[in-house]
């Protein structure tokens, strides 16, 4: 028997058609791994340089939201290397295709959306604290799993949800927290709320592709999981530009360029890793959604937020004081409770794959 890769998170309903690929349970771990890697160090590369963008002079939140998803062209570059796959299903029809735009046009909005809140909060907030912030995607996942992708709440899923919850209010409580310079009560406050209305869109998102995957597009390749990136960037970052110009913002790119404080090369190659690094981050979220699930993918994403914050303190010396240090306890708590539950869901596939292993034999005997 040719064992499939092993479903991390079977309650939380991942994209079975993954399993068309006939992988091996070592290919699938690679290629998991590999994706894990890509989601971890682009998203604390992105993070770290879009601090520094605004640490250094930059001040476009629609330069700093277009540089998101501007990278997108770089990926037709392995999209020419994959392999298209067997055709196993006829061609969608005009009618399917249509829904497939509609919704590529959709996540796209959603996306540029989910950018600029980002860029909004990380422009208030530290990278610490943003970090430790969007730890709350776990919560806003499993509900929009629950409700979009059949996902169980299971007694181990509550307690992340509950300890993100708390990890939460106690950075929305703290005194203390270290504004970047000019910051304020209510520029915190702002960038607060903007951080929690990334951490939701962004998890809405992943649901939705999820089930893009699973019941509308029925993606069978990579090749399709790179598609589905690179229309949804373009619309973002369409939406974007037309941001940059239309609140003049295009205006003042010159003069920023000008004054960073470590140059206008500085400033360019910022820009440019900044976006390369992005697109690394999205192909590794986009790929464990197509692999495991929204869910899992999440996760992932929550174990980079929780060690940017010591990478923050390396780089930009960012205070961690007790209330940050709890907040990232609970939040790796969430994080290993979500983990534990993973490990679960995948020894009970074990344990079936194996009963029926044994049914079979014994059938053939008789």
């Amino acid at each position: 028997m040719d064992l499939q890769r092993p479903m991390l998170a079977k309650d939380s309903a991942p994209t079975d058609l993954s399993s068309l690929l006939k992988l091996t349970r070592e290919q699938w771990w690679i290629l998991v791994a590999l994706n894990i890697s890509f989601v971890v160090l682009g998203q604390i590369l992105a993070v770290l340089l879009g601090r520094f963008y605004y640490a250094q002079g930059g001040s476009s939140t629609f330069m700093a939201t277009f540089v998101q998803t501007a990278g997108f062209p770089i990926l037709f570059i392995p999209l020419l290397l994959l392999p298209s796959g067997p055709k196993s299903s006829p061609p969608p029809n005009q009618i399917t295709k249509r829904r497939i735009v509609l919704i590529y046009i959709s996540l796209g909005v959603l996306l540029a959306v989910d950018n600029m809140l980002y860029s909004v909060g990380l422009l208030y907030l530290s990278a610490s604290t943003y970090s430790l912030l969007c730890s709350t995607q776990l919560a806003f996942n499993a509900v929009f799993s629950y409700f979009i992708n059949s996902q169980k709440l299971t007694p181990l899923v509550l307690n992340s949800v509950i300890i993100v919850s708390f990890s939460t209010a106690l950075l929305a409580t703290n005194d203390d927290s270290d504004e970047p310079a000019g910051g304020s009560k209510l520029k915190y406050a702002i960038g607060f709320l903007c951080s929690l209305g990334d951490s939701a869109a962004y998890s809405l998102l992943l649901s939705l592709m999820q089930l893009t995957f699973k019941k509308i597009s029925k993606a069978e390749t990579f090749a399709a999981v790179m598609e589905m990136q690179i229309y949804t960037s373009l619309v973002a970052t369409i939406l974007s530009i037309g941001g940059l110009y239309v609140s003049g913002q295009w205006m003042d790119l010159g003069g920023e360029m000008r004054n960073f404080s470590t140059g206008p090369v500085s400033y360019v190659m910022t820009l440019v890793l900044t976006a390369i690094s992005w697109q690394v981050t999205w192909v590794g979220v986009v790929g464990l959604i197509f692999l495991v699930s929204s869910l899992f993918s999440n996760v992932i994403g929550t174990v980079a937020f929780a060690v940017t914050p010591l990478a923050s303190l390396i780089v930009f010396h960012d205070e961690m004081n007790g209330v940050k240090v709890i907040a990232m306890l609970q939040a790796l708590w969430g994080f290993a409770s979500y983990l534990y539950q993973n490990y679960l869901d995948d020894r009970r596939l074990r344990n079936l794959q194996t009963e029926s292993e044994i049914e079979s034999d014994d059938f053939d005997v008789y």
